[in-house]
């Protein structure tokens, strides 16, 4: 028999067990729970080293504390960085660092956005936290046949969300590809959140020059701060500048917002 290994990553602990215990009772499901995600992180890498990787992580919507080293996915329709959770941070995490892992998000509510923010982060699922255990067993069997499941209620609402920002990135990569190599790399340090004087000794600039990079940047993307540069540069799939010695920039690597 072939064993399914789920991850329940929630920090409402009596929740957390009552799940895992029932999907315990399953003959062919081993499961552990974490009740955060650092400790969920922890025990996956533990199970990296012993040989015994996990094939599922439930993760609620909602999870409390923050992920150490991983970047907060950014909202479908992100002009902010309003309404960002960590369940979210936490499977865009697990997508980067443990590919063959699948997420399911358990969500105490129907949101189309975040559902959509979950899937964007690499969410295989969006499932309701008071659906019935042979539902949950239905999803977490399907998403290792790498089937994606959404509520019904939730479809249309999610593919007009998906939609959009791919629009919206679209136009995003347009406007940065208008940028010369020198303003892509001022602005990949905007991205990393340095400031004028920072870049400037870091591309061995003067400051005033900087300035005059940032005012086009900004100018080219059509945005009127840098608040706004990041985030449609987070869009566009620039990341921030790997900083390495003073003056030096490495190359940059494919990353995604």
């Amino acid at each position: 028999m072939v064993r399914i290994r789920v991850l329940v990553v929630d920090d409402h602990r009596i929740f957390a067990e009552s799940l895992a215990a029932a999907l315990a009772a399953e003959p062919d499901v081993d499961v552990s729970a974490a009740g955060s995600g650092p400790a969920a992180l922890r025990s996956m890498e533990r199970a990296v080293a012993e040989g015994r990787r996990f094939d599922v992580l439930l993760v609620d919507a909602d999870l409390g504390g923050n992920v150490p080293g991983v970047r907060p996915a950014v909202s479908v329709h992100d002009n902010n960085e309003e309404g960002l959770v960590d369940g979210i941070s936490l499977v865009a995490g697990v997508r980067s660092g443990h590919p063959g892992v699948r997420t399911v998000v358990l969500a105490e509510k129907d949101d189309s956005r975040r559902a959509a923010l979950a899937l964007q982060a690499g969410a295989s699922g969006w499932v309701a936290k008071d659906c019935s255990l042979s539902r949950l067993l239905t999803v977490i069997r399907g998403v290792l046949r790498d089937e994606t499941h959404l509520p019904p209620a939730l479809l249309t609402a999610v593919l007009r969300e998906l939609t959009a920002a791919r629009k919206h990135r679209t136009e995003s990569e347009q406007l940065v590809e208008s940028l010369t190599p020198r303003e892509r790399e001022v602005l990949r340090c905007m991205v990393a959140g340095l400031g004028r004087k920072a870049v400037a000794e870091r591309l061995f600039l003067s400051p005033h020059t900087v300035r005059t990079h940032m005012q086009n940047v900004l100018g080219k993307l059509g945005v009127h701060s840098t608040l706004a540069a990041v985030a449609l540069a987070r869009r566009a799939g620039v990341g921030p500048v790997d900083l390495g010695p003073a003056g030096r920039i490495l190359p940059e690597e494919s990353s995604s917002a």
